[in-house]
C-alpha cells in the first residue's frame, strides 16, 4: 500500500538558498526516493511557484502567508500567527495522511480538535526562541530589535507548550536538551539534509582562507565583520569572504586590506568551487542552536575547516575540525595549517563521520518510523 504524507512547510523549499529551504528540499527528494507519495503544503510569500517541486511531489499547494501588522499578536509569535491558513487546514483534514510540520511556524493548528487525532510530527529547525534572541543582539535598527525580543519571548512560551503536544525532531542535542529533560516530551533527533551525495575534497594545499554564507544575514554578517577585525585584520594571509547579499559596510571592510576581498553573490555551484580551492575554511558561530550547513558543506568539499565550539556543538563534527574559541586561538591555527597539507587520512576520517550522522537515504529512513 502507498504511504502518503503531508509536508507543511513555512516557505517555498525551493530553490535551495538559504539553510531551511535546503533541508526541506533534500529532505523531501530523500523521501520521494524511498517511495513515499508527498503532499507538500507551502506558504507562498515572494518565492513563486516552483515546477522542480513537482518532480518529488504528488501534489503541491501553495498559501498566502498574512504578513503585515494584522499578525502581530500579544499571546502567539508572529512567525506562527501570520500563517493561520483555513484552507490548508480543510485540505488536511479531507484524508488521513500523517503530517511533517516543518518548523513551529507551521504549528498554528497544533491544538485544533481535529488535528489533535491525527499522526503528526514537528521537524524543529532550532531553538525558536534563542534564534530570535540571537537576532535580536546582532540587529542594529531599534524598532527591529524590539521585535526580535518580544518575538523571542513570546516564542519561548509558545516552543514549551507545543513541544508537549506534538513529537519532536530536534537537528542536534544541544537543542533537545533544552526540553527533552522535562515532563511528557516526545522526542528524537533527526540531522539535516544537504545536497552533498559524496565527498569531493582535494588533497594538498589550497590558495586562501574562506568564509562562506547568507551575508544579509545579520548573524553572518557579524561573523563575516568579526573575523576581518579580529582575526585577519593582522594575519597576512588571503581571507576571502563569500555569500550573498552583503551590505555595503560589509563590502567596504572587505576592501580596506589587499589581501581581504568579497565576492557577492556567487552561484552554488561557484561556493562549492570556492570552498573546494580554500586551503582553510574559517567558519565561527557566536550561537549553538541548530546547525550550520555551511558547516556540513565545508566538510563535504573542503579543506581545513576551523570553528569555535558553538559552530561544532552536538554535531558529532568535532574530530573533523581544528576548534579556536577566541581570535588568538584562530590565528594560532591558521599560521600553523596554513602551509600544512590535506591528507587522504583526514578525508577518510570525513568519510566516515559523515556516512554515519548525515548521510541523506540513511536519516529518512529514521524519519519514517516516526510517521507510519
Amino acid at each position: 500500500m502507498d504511504k502518503h504524507l503531508h509536508i507543511i512547510s513555512f516557505d517555498v523549499p525551493y530553490p535551495t538558498d538559504y539553510g531551511g529551504a535546503i533541508d526541506v528540499f533534500y529532505k523531501i527528494k530523500a523521501l520521494h526516493k524511498l517511495g513515499i507519495k508527498i503532499h507538500l503544503q507551502t506558504y507562498e510569500y515572494g518565492r513563486g511557484q516552483q515546477d522542480e517541486l513537482l518532480k518529488y511531489c504528488e501534489t503541491v499547494n501553495y498559501y498566502k502567508r498574512d504578513t503585515g501588522f494584522r499578525s502581530f499578536s500579544f499571546s502567539l509569535p508572529y512567525i506562527v500567527n501570520s500563517r493561520d491558513n483555513e484552507e490548508m487546514m480543510r485540505r488536511i483534514l479531507n484524508d488521513d495522511y500523517p503530517v511533517l510540520m516543518e518548523g513551529l511556524h507551521t504549528t498554528f493548528f497544533y491544538n485544533h480538535p481535529d488535528f489533535l487525532k491525527r499522526k503528526a510530527v514537528l521537524r524543529a529547525h532550532n531553538i525558536e526562541s534563542l534564534y530570535y534572541t540571537g537576532l535580536a543582539e546582532t540587529e542594529d535598527n531599534l524598532f527591529k530589535k524590539i521585535y526580535f525580543k518580544n518575538e523571542s519571548r513570546l516564542l519561548e512560551k509558545y516552543e514549551a507548550v507545543v513541544i508537549k503536544k506534538i513529537p519532536t525532531l530536534f537537528m542536534t542535542l544541544h537543542d533537545a536538551g533544552h526540553y527533552c529533560n522535562k515532563e511528557n516530551v516526545n522526542w528524537g533527533l533527526l540531522p539535516v539534509f544537504h545536497p552533498n551525495e559524496i565527498i569531493t575534497c582535494q588533497e594538498g594545499i589550497g590558495s586562501y582562507c574562506l568564509y562562506h554564507g547568507n551575508l544579509g544575514i545579520p548573524e553572518n554578517e557579524k561573523t563575516a565583520i568579526w573575523l576581518l577585525q579580529n582575526v585577519f585584520n593582522d594575519l597576512p594571509v588571503p581571507f576571502v569572504i563569500a555569500g550573498k547579499n552583503p551590505s555595503k559596510k560589509l563590502e567596504a571592510l572587505a576592501h580596506e586590506k589587499q589581501h581581504t576581498c568579497i565576492v557577492a553573490n556567487p552561484s552554488d555551484n561557484e561556493i562549492k568551487d570556492l570552498i573546494q580551492r580554500a586551503h582553510i575554511n574559517v567558519l565561527p558561530a557566536f550561537n549553538k542552536t541548530g546547525i550550520r550547513l555551511k558547516l556540513v558543506n565545508a566538510l563535504y568539499n573542503g579543506r581545513h575547516v576551523v570553528v569555535n565550539d558553538e559552530m561544532v556543538c552536538s554535531t558529532n563534527l568535532e574530530s573533523a575540525c581544528h576548534i579556536g574559541n577566541n581570535a588568538a586561538g584562530m590565528k594560532s591555527i591558521i599560521i600553523q595549517l596554513y602551509h600544512q597539507p590535506f591528507t587522504g587520512e583526514e578525508i577518510k576520517l570525513r568519510e566516515n563521520l559523515l556516512n554515519t550522522y548525515y548521510n541523506n537515504d540513511t536519516n529518512a529512513r529514521k524519519l519514517i518510523p516516526w510517521l507510519y
